[in-house]
């Protein structure tokens, strides 16, 4: 056990993984030799990767600014949470409101490892970490730590960033977005970001291909299919748009990327 009360981290290094790669993407520090080489084929594939993942991260800390300070949201739920990159979402959430609550569940060990950073809440909040897998959402609704920290009676931020195109149909990934909303009340939210082969159909294949062949399952889809993750929810304005254009801030950096730079889909919508 780690002094978190957490099962020790079993890092497996021989395979790539994508919080890893993504970290690297973004300049950290938390990733290995094999991920690095996986990295740098999608690199070699598609230079702007990096551009591409800090435009992302952007949106998540303007979209948890927005939940925080405009729709009043004081509990978030973030799933395939990553390597912590400062700020973190919790730190965000808590810049705005310092008595927010935040759960945070992620499969890779590595970000186990980590769960110190995740958990360094104000004094009036709380965060909680959950070691659990996107595609098995009961695990993570069923998690004594969720239960512990968040009241389901009241709403709920859910956050899926940079996860779904982990997750290919075979696994019913809107099966699993919906019993996940279905357990959160009235007047919670989604927030969700995707890759998309829209503005680059073959480069995108090919960076999907090099993930699959590091055993990574991915699967990039379209602005009609990622929509489909927000049927029966109220999608806020802009609506379905990349991720640079969600409500950019004032001064914000990078909203002249081009559009195939970004290459992602990103939105928010409430739960009626």
């Amino acid at each position: 056990m780690t002094d978190q009360g957490f099962p020790a981290a079993d890092i497996d290094t021989s395979n790539p993984h994508p919080a890893r790669m993504y970290d690297f993407y973004l300049g950290g520090k938390d990733h290995y030799e094999v991920d690095r080489a996986a990295a740098s084929n999608v690199v070699s594939v598609f230079p702007s990767i990096k551009t591409c993942a800090q435009v992302n991260r952007l949106f998540m800390h303007r979209a948890t600014r927005w939940l925080a300070a405009e729709a009043g949201i004081r509990q978030f739920l973030d799933i395939g949470t990553g390597i912590p990159t400062e700020p973190n979402l919790h730190q965000i959430a808590q810049d705005v409101a310092p008595d927010a609550r935040i759960v945070y569940a992620d499969n890779d060990p590595i970000v186990l490892t980590h769960a110190r950073t995740l958990l360094r809440s104000t004094a009036e909040g709380r965060t909680a970490y959950i070691h659990a897998d996107v595609r098995e959402p009961e695990s993570i609704l069923t998690a004594t730590e969720l239960h512990a920290t968040l009241d389901l009676n009241r709403p709920v931020a859910l956050s899926l960033n940079a996860v779904l195109h982990f997750v290919p149909d075979e696994f019913k990934p809107y099966d699993l977005v919906a019993a996940l909303v279905d357990a959160l009340p009235s007047g919670s939210y989604l927030v969700l970001s995707h890759c998309t082969g829209d503005f680059a159909p073959e480069t995108w294949e090919k960076i999907a291909d090099v993930y699959r062949r590091g055993g990574i399952p991915a699967q990039v889809r379209s602005a009609g299919e990622i929509a489909r993750f927000f049927d029966g929810l109220e999608l806020l304005e802009p609506g379905l748009e990349v991720p640079h254009r969600w409500k950019p801030d004032p001064g914000q950096p990078l909203t002249d990327v081009t559009d195939a730079e970004a290459s992602f889909y990103t939105g928010v919508a409430r739960k009626p």
